[in-house]
């Protein structure tokens, strides 16, 4: 793929400023400067000269001659502007490690996701964050809004589903193209001058009825970024693509098909991208085959199909439907392991010991045919001693034995057990929610875990110490795509450590952090405890958001020191490279672009956390339109938060969490101590905390802002 389809104007200009800084003192030529970033690629090069001369005009840069050197700005920062929901945001700057807070009157025009140059303020007290105000909107990076449409006469105003973009967008009649009163469109923003007037645009695609169910999903997931649709030309490309595999490629790879191979996933699920073997070896040990669908065989780098998924990164698992990364027929049926049919695979059949130990392993394109599809809940019953007679219920019930072992030596060497309750919106055929329900993590899912987990992390090590020890032609380790997770920020540990004394739990700290079995000690003490859901949060947010990163600095909450993704590659754009990459090295490739990689772990990394951030929303979407037929009703609960604007509740019977608003708490005065996060009443002493059972009322439901609105029932 050309490295210009993976870098953006931002990175790029990034990468320069982030050069410049680190040789500060030194004086460059443009090319020496491209040369120093390994930019090789024609179009690159085209890209990075006109972002170097934008960098001069606009003064980021210092030039002595034809050469560029470092400008240090001590009271200006260039950055990417996120904004909250509450109207304010923070500024990460791009050449330092440094973020800033910034209020909403002092973003001028800049949106969300804008490229901003910032003047910063005096540095605060410690632990505070300098404040910044936007100067000037380098890059537009919002161009378009999706919203409700409200029409006004001769104009109409576009209210953004997204709460992060806080200005309704003017649009002329005559940019209506169709628009009706209350559907929810997509508007571009064309024109944006001055944030005391709204921006103005035109409608690019109407979308559906606001009142539609099914539209308001999409439309959610639309406005935080997620492509609905495939262009023509991709899927023009992935029909021609044939399902009937050739013999020649039959013949060089290795024939699995007369192994039972099974596959075990959701009752709902299409696209089946894993499948397993695992036999019993002489020497008591077990063959384990992880089969993965081989993507990679059918999407070439650099075509219509590969340029798209690179885009969007991975599917989108939405409350009502998923959004694939890749076409149908590619993700469905050509690459899908289907039950009962000959398919392409790239497998990771490995050795292992008694013990959980992989003491040999072979990576190898193969063809295999899944003899089974198997629900969770069918190889559940084959785990419990239901079926036996079926002959694949050996197979199941081996690997679960292999499993247990599998977790319990993760669990000594170190994973943190994360068990947050995850909730199920049961939906009508319109798409109305009629039910929420827990999901219950069966060892039919856990097994599937273990054996993606160990497949992913014997790649990470085979890299690592296999190709790792042939250096590329620049004397580094061969570029790859690790699966990272950074130790978490000493700070936050701190407070966490604080935080869970208000419960009597003491958690033991090693040079300002907390190592990852002593994390896993803490969560399997509050096992079955009424402040277990609210621990295992405030220990979530204490800890790095996972990302995809060249550098390998290990998986903490894992507790490896290698991991990669390998096994969806139907769904996770790395993936999909990891396995090029692989075949590339195990044929003495040339080196990867370590530029390139880095370009698509970071553009990955973004869009899994909007994809995220889709998903959860679309659940609380639905949560809150369920709990639109209970307002007035009356429901135990357990307080999950305390805040200085309220109290969050987690109602047990609903699942679905609600704010008392301190305003409404009217029965007394009440402080509010950030130390222990209580809200303590003056008068009446009256307290409440995280962990508390309460009772409260449901007195509003806002299906926009996805708010539910409580009082305290006593």
């Amino acid at each position: 793929m050309s490295e210009a389809t993976t870098k953006s104007r931002r990175a790029i200009r990034r990468d320069i400023l982030d050069f410049l800084s680190e040789h500060a003192g030194e004086a460059f030529r443009s090319h020496e400067i491209a040369q120093g970033l390994e930019y090789e690629d024609d179009e690159l090069f085209f890209t990075f000269e006109e972002v170097l001369h934008e960098l001069r005009r606009a003064g980021e840069v210092r030039t002595t001659g034809r050469k560029y050197t470092h400008r240090e700005r001590h009271n200006q920062a260039l950055g990417k502007l996120s904004v909250t929901a509450h109207g304010y945001g923070f500024v990460q700057a791009s050449d330092r490690d440094e973020e800033f807070f910034i209020r909403e009157y002092n973003m001028a025009t800049a949106l969300d996701g804008d490229l901003v140059r910032v003047a910063l303020g005096a540095q605060p007290g410690p632990g505070k964050k300098r404040e910044c105000e936007v100067i000037e909107v380098v890059e537009r990076q919002r161009t378009q809004v999706v919203g409700t449409f409200q029409h006004r006469g001769h104009f109409a105003f576009i209210e953004p589903d997204d709460q992060r973009v806080s200005q309704d967008i003017f649009v002329p009649e005559e940019a209506f193209n169709g628009a009706q009163d209350g559907q929810k469109v997509v508007v571009s923003i064309d024109k944006f001058e001055d944030r005391k007037a709204s921006p103005e645009g035109r409608i690019l695609r109407i979308i559906g009825p606001s009142d539609d169910p099914e539209v308001r999903v999409l439309s959610l997931a639309m406005s935080m970024d997620v492509r609905a649709d495939f262009p023509a030309a991709v899927e023009d490309e992935a029909e021609a693509i044939p399902t009937a595999i050739p013999q020649q490629e039959i013949d060089r790879r290795l024939d699995l098909r007369d192994k039972m191979i099974f596959t075990i996933d959701p009752a709902d699920a299409k696209d089946f991208d894993d499948a397993i073997h695992i036999e019993e070896l002489a020497n008591g040990h077990y063959e384990v085959g992880v089969h993965i669908a081989d993507v990679s065989h059918y999407v070439d780098s650099g075509s219509a199909i590969d340029d798209e998924g690179l885009e969007r990164a991975t599917s989108v698992y939405l409350v009502d439907r998923t959004i694939p990364m890749l076409p149908e027929k590619l993700s469905n049926l050509v690459c899908s392991l289907r039950p009962r049919e000959d398919k392409l695979a790239f497998s990771c059949i490995m050795e292992v010991d008694r013990h959980g130990e992989v003491v040999d392993y072979d990576l190898r394109e193969t063809v295999i045919h899944s003899q089974e599809r198997l629900t969770y809940d069918r190889a559940q019953d084959y785990i419990d001693g239901g079926y036996s007679e079926d002959p694949v219920a050996a197979h199941v019930v081996r690997a679960a034995r292999l499993g247990r072992t599998l977790t319990k030596k993760r669990m000594r060497e170190g994973s943190i057990d994360f068990d947050l309750l995850e909730i199920k919106v049961i939906l009508d055929d319109k798409g109305h929610p009629i039910d929420i329900v827990p999901k219950h993590r069966k060892e039919a899912n856990r097994l599937i875990e273990e054996f993606m987990l160990l497949a992913n992390r014997t790649v990470a090590r085979h890299i690592a110490e296999r190709h790792g020890q042939r250096p590329s032609s620049n004397g580094q380790e061969l570029p790859f795509i690790y699966r990272v997770h950074p130790r978490p920020d000493s700070e936050k540990v701190q407070e966490l450590a604080e935080y869970v004394k208000l419960f009597g739990y003491d958690v033991e700290l090693h040079d300002g952090t907390i190592r990852s079995k002593d994390m896993n000690d803490l969560i399997q003490k509050i096992k079955d405890t009424p402040e277990e859901d609210v621990i295992e949060r405030s220990a979530l947010q204490t800890m790095s958001k996972a990302i995809y990163d060249i550098e390998n600095v290990g998986h903490y909450g894992l507790g490896f020191s290698f991991y990669t993704h390998f096994t969806s590659p139907i769904r996770r754009y790395p993936d999909l490279v990891i396995h090029r990459l692989l075949k590339h090295y195990a044929q003495d490739g040339d080196p990867a672009s370590p530029s390139e990689l880095k370009g698509v772990c970071e553009h990955c990394s973004e869009q899994e956390r909007n994809a995220e951030q889709a998903e959860r929303e679309s659940v609380k979407l639905k949560q809150v339109e369920y709990v639109q037929e209970h307002v007035g009703d009356t429901f135990k609960g357990v307080v999950s938060g305390v805040t200085k604007f309220g109290v969050f509740v987690q109602m047990t019977d609903l699942l679905v969490e609600g704010l008392v608003h301190v305003r409404d708490m009217d029965d007394d005065y009440y402080n509010y101590d950030e130390s222990t996060l209580t809200m303590t009443g003056r008068d009446t002493g009256k307290r409440y905390r995280p962990g508390d059972e309460v009772k409260v009322q449901i007195v509003g439901a806002n299906v926009e802002k996805r708010q539910v609105d409580l009082l305290f029932a006593d």
